[in-house]
C-alpha cells in the first residue's frame, strides 16, 4: 500500500468558489459604466477568451513587475470578453470599470470556501499530510486564501510566478514538490479541470482526483484511503 504524504489543491473551482457567477459580476459592475449585456452572453465569451489566453508567465521579472503584468493580462481578458460578447459595446470609462472589477475579485467577500474545505484541510494536517495549492491564479491569491481562513492550513502556495510555468506544464507541480521535499508518487492533486489539473498533475507523476467527482471535499479522505490501497507500493 502506497503512503501519500501530501495533498495539493487547485484554487478557483476546487478549494474556493466565486460567490456569484463571473458573468453576473461582469454584467452588474458594468451597468454604471453604460454597458448592459445578458449574463449568458458575457459568461460564454469570457470562457472562450480565457481558454485562449496565454499563460501568466514572465521569466526574469521581479514581483512588482509580475503583479502589473498580471493586472494587464486580466485587462486584456476583460476587454476581449466584452468585444467577443458584443463588438459594438462602448464603456463610458473602461479603465474605471476594469479597476472596479479587479479590486472586486481581490476581496475575500467575492469568494467562498468550497463546502468542507477548511474541515478537510484541518483533517489532512491532523493526520500528518502536507498540504498546498498549485494554481494559475495571480498575486491576489494569497490574500484571498488568508481572508477565507484557509491559508493557515496550507504549507505552500505555488503560482506561475513562483515556477515560471503554468498548468498544465508539469514544472509548476514539480515546484511545489521541491518546496515540500517530496517525490511525485507521494502526492495527490485535487482539481476540477481535465486538461490543466488532471492531465497536468498526472504528467508530473502525481495521482490526480477530479473534484467534480466528489459531492463535497468531505469525501476526499475516503477517496484517498481507497487510492492508497489500490496503488502498488
Amino acid at each position: 500500500m502506497v503512503q501519500f504524504r501530501a495533498v495539493l489543491f487547485d484554487a478557483a473551482g476546487t478549494l474556493i468558489h466565486l460567490r456569484e457567477p463571473v458573468g453576473e459580476t461582469y454584467r452588474r459592475l458594468a451597468i454604471p459604466y453604460g454597458v448592459t449585456l445578458p449574463v449568458s452572453r458575457i459568461e460564454e465569451a469570457f470562457r472562450r477568451v480565457l481558454r485562449k489566453a496565454p499563460p501568466m508567465v514572465w521569466p526574469g521579472e521581479g514581483p512588482a513587475e509580475v503583479a502589473e503584468l498580471e493586472r494587464q493580462w486580466w485587462r486584456t481578458v476583460v476587454r476581449e470578453s466584452f468585444r467577443a460578447a458584443d463588438g459594438s459595446v462602448r464603456f463610458a470609462d473602461f479603465e474605471g470599470y476594469f479597476s472596479t472589477l479587479f479590486r472586486h475579485f481581490a476581496r475575500p467577500e467575492a469568494w467562498v470556501a468550497a463546502p468542507g474545505a477548511l474541515k478537510t484541510l484541518r483533517a489532512l494536517r491532523a493526520s500528518g499530510s502536507r498540504t498546498g495549492v498549485v494554481s494559475n491564479f495571480d498575486h491576489r491569491l494569497a490574500g484571498l486564501l488568508e481572508g477565507l481562513g484557509l491559508a493557515p492550513q496550507l504549507e505552500v502556495i505555488v503560482r506561475p510566478a513562483d515556477a515560471d510555468a503554468a498548468k498544465p506544464d508539469p514544472r509548476i507541480f514539480r515546484c511545489a514538490l521541491r518546496l515540500l521535499r517530496l517525490r511525485a508518487e507521494e502526492a495527490i492533486y485535487v482539481g476540477d479541470d481535465a486538461e490543466h489539473d488532471m492531465a497536468g498533475a498526472e504528467s508530473a507523476g502525481l495521482t490526480a482526483i477530479d473534484a467534480s467527482s466528489l459531492a463535497t471535499l468531505d469525501e476526499l479522505a475516503p477517496r484517498i484511503r481507497a487510492l492508497s490501497k489500490e496503488k502498488p507500493a
